[in-house]
């Protein structure tokens, strides 16, 4: 192990990270809180405002992911719709297998620009959760309650909302509703075995209405459906603690452009359809298996400097304030300041475990019971 590597793996290096985050974010926070006046003014400067405010906190873990781990994405697509990406709106839908899929699915939004704008379907528990929650309420992320029949009129209203934002953006979905395990495999195909579907190897039953609800809402504002399959060379099975250990991936993303205008209307032939497409996915995934990649040509977006830049900022202003207050504290030689200050870091720590908790493979991830709710056949 190399003197860099030892020192990312050093607990005192992922307790600054987790502090320029989480004060970072609550400052992001508080301007954002800050910009609710503007909103009565003028709701299209509110949102680019708040576009770039949420980019200051999402592209921290964008940075950590490709500056820190420094972990390579590969991109599997058709040349022709590459230089599409980023200058149209679309919904992706992406498989749930790893801890880091969602990650994985920011730093394909900021290879392409549209970081500060993307969107995701998550619990409305979530619109009250410092940092990232609070973040999600400003840039109009879709919530919902996990009533079926209140969301589908909330779920559908928000998606409305979106017909005007003034910037490209992509909705992300998880149409499995909750990550691959065993137990979850063994299940779904159970249910797909009782309902005379075929049966997956790599993914689970995709969740059909949150997905037709999304599209028919859509219609007319988002261009197209990202297929996209994601996997990780070596069979690795990255985690967010990895991140912050500074252990390198290399992960291999295949992306589809689906014009909106493919998919049908009716629901019963939208849920067919998706249906298929998953079984088209599970085919990409066992082509990756047995040849170590995806089909067809491989295109690489360079890395982009704003989500380093943007880190940098924050970790030179935030670590020389703690200087200066350490130096006080030090200087005053009391006991008691210096006992508040560590608890404040163990509570940090704490709290940052807890978030990384809530990542791991075996738990759903936030939006995920949500998503399951809304999918329901």
């Amino acid at each position: 192990m190399g003197l860099v590597q030892l020192l990312k793996s050093q607990f005192l290096s992922q307790l600054i990270i987790c502090y320029v985050f989480l004060v970072s974010g609550l400052i992001v926070n508080l301007l954002q809180l800050c910009t609710l006046p503007l909103w009565l003014v003028s709701k299209q400067l509110a949102r680019r405002i708040n576009i770039r405010l949420g980019y200051c906190i999402s592209s921290q873990m964008v940075a950590a992911l490709e500056w820190w781990s420094g972990t390579e994405c590969t991109l599997y697509t058709d040349p022709k719709s590459y230089p599409l990406y980023g200058n149209e709106n679309a919904i992706v839908v992406l498989n749930h297998s790893f801890e880091i899929d969602f990650l994985c699915g920011w730093t394909f939004c900021e290879r392409f620009g549209v970081l500060g704008s993307s969107k995701v379907l998550a619990k409305k528990e979530l619109s009250y959760v410092p940092v990232i929650g609070w973040m999600w309420y400003f840039l109009e992320i879709v919530f919902c309650k996990r009533k079926w029949e209140e969301d589908r009129r909330t779920v559908a209203q928000s998606l409305q909302n979106l017909r005007d934002y003034p910037e490209n953006y992509w909705f992300l979905l998880y149409c499995e509703g909750t990550r691959l395990t065993p137990k979850k495999h063994q299940i779904s195909m159970q249910v797909a075995e009782s309902k005379g579907l075929p049966k997956l190897k790599y993914h689970l039953l995709p969740r059909t209405k949150g997905f037709w609800v999304t599209v028919q809402n859509l219609r007319g504002a988002a261009a197209a459906v990202y297929d996209s399959t994601l996997n990780f060379r070596n069979n690795e099975m990255p985690t967010l603690l990895g991140i912050l250990n500074g252990k390198k991936y290399h992960a291999d993303l295949y992306v589809r452009r689906i014009p909106l205008e493919l998919i049908p209307e009716d629901e019963a032939e939208c849920a067919a359809w998706l249906h298929k497409l998953y079984q088209e996915k599970d085919s990409f995934q066992e082509h990756y298996t047995q040849t170590g990649r995806f089909p067809g040509p491989i295109v690489s977006p360079p890395r982009r400097p704003w989500a380093l830049i943007n880190w940098l900022f924050w970790c030179c202003l935030l670590l020389y304030l703690l200087g200066l207050l350490l130096t006080q504290l030090i200087s005053s030689g009391s006991m008691l300041t210096i006992l508040a200050s560590l608890a404040f870091c163990s509570t940090v720590s704490l709290g940052v475990r807890w978030m990384i908790g809530q990542t791991e493979i075996d738990r759903g991830s936030n939006h995920e019971t949500c998503n399951k709710k809304l999918r329901q056949d």
